[in-house]
């Protein structure tokens, strides 16, 4: 069973191994296949051990554009993928592969992840379509698997998308926690890289007092310690890349 890394009261830093594009994706460079990926990702992976990250998430966030169902050929990919490097991983790690939260949770167990983060809950227009997650699938999954210990990483708020329902994100998160068991609570800026909003990270903290809550896009080196106050923890990727690029450490 795998530890509940991410905890009440802990200021846990989550920081993404970004995954190249995969298998059918459009940017996938099959004439280096699947090798480069994999150097790719080990480069990512220990340069973000080294510098003392809590944990790490992997995720296929070159996959453009994202699709709302995982195709076989990406999923068994990125699966392939991080049972090759688990023997270099030093620190608990999650997946996310966007934007299936069925499929992240399948990945999960599959690899013995300890976390599993995707948009679970809510309905949303978005650069994908209309976009209605299967949060009832993806619990049903775990509990099947007999992985309990699984961490669900609610993403309450959609990046490339907005959200049609109109009730204020502190009840969504509410209202997630009980209708749908959400483990861990993140709130996101409107994209990749952007910051999230301070008053509803607030207020979202207020409604839950008790629940691990992290800031899930646009912290960097100059913002993480208001992120960590009060109670709270953060997921951080293309600020930890060479210049801000993503797939660079």
């Amino acid at each position: 069973m795998s530890e509940k890394i991410i905890q009440f009261g802990r200021k846990t830093v989550v920081a993404m191994v970004h995954i190249p594009a995969l298998p059918g994706s459009p940017d996938y460079d099959a004439a280096s296949g699947m090798t480069k990926i994999l150097t790719s990702v080990i480069a990512d992976l220990e340069a973000l051990q080294s510098g003392g990250v809590d944990a790490v998430m992997f995720g296929n966030e070159f996959d453009r554009p994202y699709v709302l169902k995982a195709p076989p050929e990406g999923l068994a990919a990125l699966a392939s993928v991080i049972g090759q490097v688990k023997s270099i991983i030093k620190v608990p790690f999650g997946v996310n592969y966007l934007w299936d939260p069925v499929a992240t949770v399948a990945l999960a167990v599959a690899t013995e992840a300890s976390f599993a983060r995707e948009i679970f809950t809510g309905v949303y227009a978005s650069d994908m379509g209309i976009w209605v997650p299967d949060c009832a699938g993806a619990a049903r999954l775990r509990a099947s698997q007999g992985r309990s210990d699984l961490q669900m990483l609610f993403n309450i708020n959609a990046e490339f998308a907005t959200s049609l329902d109109t009730r204020p994100l502190a009840v969504k998160a509410k209202s997630a926690v009980f209708s749908s068991k959400a483990d861990v609570i993140c709130v996101s800026g409107p994209m990749t890289g952007m910051g999230v909003n301070q008053t509803e990270l607030r207020e979202v903290r207020e409604a839950l007092p008790d629940t691990p809550l992290l800031a899930n896009t646009g912290v960097t080196i100059d913002t993480v310690a208001k992120f960590f106050f009060p109670h709270r923890g953060c997921v951080i990727g293309s600020h930890l890349k060479h210049n801000g690029i993503l797939g660079v450490c």
